[in-house]
């Protein structure tokens, strides 16, 4: 396995979809290379993933997990307050505080991620897709010039085979 040169940043729709397709009774090799990277520190996030998972509407499996790695999962720090400041700075990138609907979001997730990526030269994990004019987690890392790539090109990368 190649470990990565940059720390990889998790969004929730990714971290949930590991918890929802690698069960850890059925892929525990898998589980043995992600918790190794969580403990070197090579895989985090940020307290808003954590909050997301816990909102009720992802697996539990992920949100008991969460619970026992809170190390995954610091609290921004200034610089990174600062930083999300700078995305909301620009109009078009503010929907990312809103949902499809247009309703204000109650867990707002996004920023923070690429924000920590941003403090830790970082590389974001999400599933979300580069849309034209979209102020998705894609797009923004793109703006701000942060690599932003999926869970599958993550294993691709580490040359994982299960």
């Amino acid at each position: 396995m190649l470990l990565p040169v940059k720390p990889y940043v998790w969004d929730t729709n990714s971290l949930s979809q590991v918890f929802r397709f690698y069960y850890p009774q059925n892929f525990p090799s898998f589980w043995i290379e992600f918790n190794k990277l969580v403990i070197e520190g090579k895989f985090l996030s940020t307290r808003e993933v954590l909050r997301e998972l816990g909102d009720g509407n992802k697996t539990a499996s992920a949100h008991q997990w969460a619970t026992k790695n809170s190390q995954f999962f610091p609290d921004p720090l200034d610089e990174e307050t600062r930083f999300v400041t700078s995305i909301l700075a620009i109009p078009h990138f503010q929907q990312v505080l809103r949902s499809k609907k247009g309703k204000p979001k109650r867990q707002t997730a996004d920023p923070f991620v690429i924000a920590q990526a941003k403090r830790v030269s970082g590389i974001v994990v999400t599933e979300e897709v580069k849309t034209p004019q979209g102020a998705r987690i894609p797009n923004i890392c793109d703006h701000f010039d942060i690599p932003c790539l999926k869970l599958q090109q993550l294993m691709d990368r580490e040359g994982w085979e299960f």
